[in-house]
């Protein structure tokens, strides 16, 4: 029997590989002699790097960089043998990187993870991978083009200052000092929105409010990314903010596709391209999936639905893990996972549940269970 075990990270708890391996464990005691892969999984967001530096055997790298304040912080990405650089927006970035109230889009930048890509730049790195998930940003990307070299100015001649605020008062934009590297590389956007950068659906009236900004910031950030629209279309006349991903990480996406002729898809679909996911899962008779909470946004395109539905094309059974079951868990089955099983086994505490040891505990004897009852009903051909 084959079966291939792709578990995204039970966020807090268990990396991807970490989770994956628990559950093989627990396999193997009811099925010793089973073909078990375990690969890395991830969608773009936190874990990305870790993931695939992981399973690709490459190396992580750690450089100090601005926090989304300006604050120094050391962030870790990722280099493979090919000199790919994964490399996560909520390393330096993110929203985790603040306290509640520290969260103002006003005033977080995206610089320090524009330092994270000169940085592999410096190590020889002429191809990225950049994972947009967990920012902390509504800038438009103007710190990241900041750090690489791009001069954003005021009416003042001046560098703008951090945040959306600096966006409000953006004026000039020049290409002259840019990093040289850049001619050489490749950006791909690892993204798991479809959000354009303004209007209803962009990233100012979604996700700032999510950043800690209120109503009046909302309106103000939303009339600042218009007029940087109007700015950079008198550059790159094809720059398109309603593209598909535009809107992630505060415009990020939108700056990369523009400024870096940056290609953006599926994080999941991408991730499992590069590990050879895709491929194993239309060899296997069976793939095990699942996340730390698998609710009703896992159906929207997490890496757990993506994975189910390319395990579905092949007509291959799904079977998913979780920690805790949300509210509209069950619409997993539409997207392709056939029966989901929480590892809880007791009434416990939160920290005792997501300690790691624990988790794969529960994670192990959970696929044991479910394991020697598809055992006993194929003994008995049901």
């Amino acid at each position: 029997m084959k079966i291939v075990i792709a578990i995204d990270s039970f966020k807090g708890s268990l990396s991807s590989t970490e989770a994956g391996s628990a559950a093989a464990k627990g396999i193997r005691r009811v099925l010793p002699d089973a073909e078990i892969a375990v690969y890395p999984v991830a969608d773009g967001g936190e874990g990305t790097a870790e993931a695939l530096t992981t399973g690709l055997h490459g190396t992580l790298r750690h450089a100090v960089v601005p926090d989304p304040l300006g604050r120094p912080v050391t962030a870790a990405y990722g280099i493979l043998p090919d000199r790919t650089a994964v490399i996560e927006m909520a390393a330096a970035s993110g929203l985790p990187l603040l306290s509640p109230a520290e969260r103002n889009p006003m005033h977080t930048t995206t610089e320090g993870f524009g330092m994270l890509v000169r940085d592999a730049a410096a190590q020889g790195c002429r191809r990225f991978l950049l994972g947009l998930g967990g920012s902390a940003t509504n800038d438009g990307g103007i710190g990241f083009l900041q750090a690489l070299g791009f001069s954003l100015t005021g009416a003042d001649g001046l560098p703008v200052p951090p945040g959306a605020a600096g966006l409000a008062m953006l004026q000039h934009i020049s290409p002259e000092s840019t990093l040289r590297e850049l001619s050489g590389c490749s950006f791909h956007i690892a993204c798991d929105v479809n959000n354009p950068l303004c209007g209803e659906t962009g990233c100012s009236a979604v996700f700032a409010p999510q950043k800690g900004a209120d109503a009046a910031m909302v309106t103000e950030m939303e009339q600042s990314m218009r007029h940087y629209t109007e700015l950079v279309k008198s550059i790159f006349p094809d720059a398109d903010p309603d593209a598909p991903g535009a809107g992630a990480a505060g415009g990020l996406g939108f700056a990369i596709r523009t400024f870096l002729h940056g290609s953006c898809e599926s994080g999941a679909a991408l991730v499992m391209r590069m590990t050879g996911l895709e491929q194993a899962i239309s060899g296997a008779d069976l793939v095990i999936t699942g996340e730390g909470c698998i609710d009703a946004q896992t159906a929207m395109g997490k890496a757990p639905a993506v994975i189910a539905q390319t395990a579905k094309r092949s007509g291959i059974p799904v079977i998913a893990f979780c920690g805790i079951a949300g509210t509209g868990a069950s619409e997993c089955t539409a997207c392709g996972i056939d029966a989901f099983f929480p590892v809880l086994r007791r009434i416990t505490s939160p920290e005792n549940a997501m300690h790691p040891e624990t988790a794969a505990q529960n994670l192990a004897d959970t696929a044991e269970q479910v394991f020697r009852l598809t055992e006993a009903l194929t003994r008995r051909n049901l």
